[in-house]
């Protein structure tokens, strides 16, 4: 599998959240969710700062990178 087919894989489980969210017993489990996003976004982050390493233009995603691990302290810390 290449970076591409993974995030093919990531946008999809992100529908199916979306999706299955909006069934009444979503709050079951609701701070695993949070949990399993919170690791999520900072793998999505990672990912990010290796894109970077590999470019020519570096830091074009760094604001993005803090964008995402604020958010991902945020829901691990709730």
């Amino acid at each position: 599998m290449n970076e591409f087919e993974a995030s093919l894989i990531l946008r999809a489980g992100a529908e199916l959240l979306a999706v299955e969210s909006a069934d009444p017993r979503s709050e079951e489990g609701y701070s695993a969710v949070k949990a399993n996003l919170s690791i999520a976004l900072d793998s999505i982050a990672d990912a990010l700062l290796n894109f970077e390493a590999a470019s020519p233009t570096a830091n074009r995603s760094s604001g993005w990178v803090q964008d995402l691990r604020q958010v991902a302290d945020d829901l691990g810390n709730r």
